[in-house]
C-alpha cells in the first residue's frame, strides 16, 4: 500500500509548484483551447496569487515521498448559513499514480481539513474528471451533495458540507 501526503507549499517551493501546473496544464490541453506562450509554457496566471492574497491554499501531493501532483484550495466566502464555501481551483494527480486511490485520499483530506460547504466543478468535455469527482464526493458525503451549474462556469458543480462528515 502506498502511502499519501499532503504537504502545503511553501513560498521558497513556489518553483516547484510552477512546473507541476506546467504539467498539469499539458495534461489538461486536450479539454483547454489555451496555447503555450512563445517560450513554450502556459504559465498559469494564479500562481502568485497563492502568496499575496487571503484565502488560497497550495498543496503537493505525494506517494511515498515522491510529488505525485498538486491541489489548489480557494476560500470563495460563506453561503447564506454563514459557513465557509471553498473551491478545489486546481487538483492533478500524475499519470503513473492515477487509479491507485492517491487522487481520493487527497481529496478526502483536503475535505477532513477545511470544513464548510465545498464546491468542485469540472468542465463539460472532462468526462474523466467528472467520473473520479462524482465517485469521491459521493462516497465521502454518503451520497448527500448537489450537482448544480453556474452562470460563468461551463460544467457541473458538486456541492456538499463537511461538518457532518
Amino acid at each position: 500500500m502506498s502511502m499519501v501526503t499532503l504537504h502545503q507549499v511553501e513560498y521558497e517551493q513556489k518553483s516547484t509548484l510552477r512546473n507541476l501546473l506546467e504539467l498539469y496544464k499539458y495534461d489538461f490541453s486536450e479539454y483547454d483551447p489555451e496555447d503555450v506562450n512563445e517560450n513554450g509554457l502556459y504559465e498559469y496566471m494564479y500562481l502568485d496569487h497563492y502568496w499575496t492574497e487571503e484565502g488560497r491554499y497550495p498543496f503537493f501531493i505525494r506517494v511515498n515521498g515522491k510529488l505525485a501532483g498538486l491541489a489548489l484550495v480557494r476560500k470563495l466566502g460563506t453561503d447564506d448559513d454563514k459557513r465557509t464555501v471553498y473551491s478545489m481551483a486546481e487538483f492533478f494527480v500524475m499519470k503513473k499514480y492515477r487509479r491507485s486511490g492517491a487522487g481520493r485520499y487527497a481529496a478526502t483530506a483536503l475535505f477532513d481539513r477545511f470544513q464548510g460547504t465545498w464546491k468542485v466543478g469540472q468542465i463539460d468535455e472532462n468526462i474523466p474528471s467528472q467520473h473520479f469527482w462524482r465517485k469521491v464526493i459521493a462516497a465521502y458525503t454518503n451520497d448527500n451533495y448537489e450537482e448544480i451549474r453556474e452562470n460563468g462556469w461551463d460544467g457541473p458543480i458538486q456541492c456538499f458540507s463537511t461538518e457532518l462528515q
